[in-house]
């Protein structure tokens, strides 16, 4: 007997069937006026919830008090962010301006001399307004090459 070394022919009939899909040739119609409102509500969405992590973060960090003037700087009012994490190093004493030489621009005059100022620079809050008066502050102490303490204030509290 012969063997045939020919392979099989497959069933061409039924695997067409299955593989071999009829689509439409109709265009589908597109619903533009759907497809623009949603973009739309995205947009509003997505803006709306950016304004509000945004406001969020702000109001939980930040005192609600702004030094715009002297006339903002009355006994007991605190200026800064309420960041306890950040600004933990605490000082009291009076503002005086002027670091030393080149560290801080502004100073804390405390009992015991100038070994124990406190010099002072300050991200968040303008310390300007505030030159002369004995305030207490929470700040981050720096690395300091020639003050005894040099600190990045972030909020203040008037004391007198």
């Amino acid at each position: 007997m012969e063997k045939n070394n020919q392979p099989a022919q497959p069933k061409t009939q039924s695997t067409h069937n299955n593989l071999v899909k009829q689509f439409d040739n109709k265009p589908k119609k597109h619903s533009t006026p759907k497809i623009l409102v949603l973009l739309l509500v995205m947009v509003v969405l997505g803006s709306g919830s950016g304004l509000l992590i945004a406001k969020g973060s702000t109001a939980s960090t930040s005192s609600s008090n702004e030094i715009n003037s002297k006339d903002d700087i009355k006994k007991g009012t605190t200026f800064g962010v309420n960041d306890d994490n950040t600004f933990k190093d605490e000082a009291e004493g009076t503002l005086k301006a002027g670091g030393i030489e080149g560290e801080g621009q502004y100073h804390l005059e405390r009992p015991g001399g100038e070994t124990r100022y406190v010099y002072l620079t300050s991200s968040v809050v303008d310390l300007s307004f505030l030159t002369g008066k004995k305030i207490k502050v929470w700040g981050q102490t720096q690395k300091a090459q020639v003050a005894p303490w040099l600190m990045d204030v972030g909020r203040v509290e008037v004391l007198n």
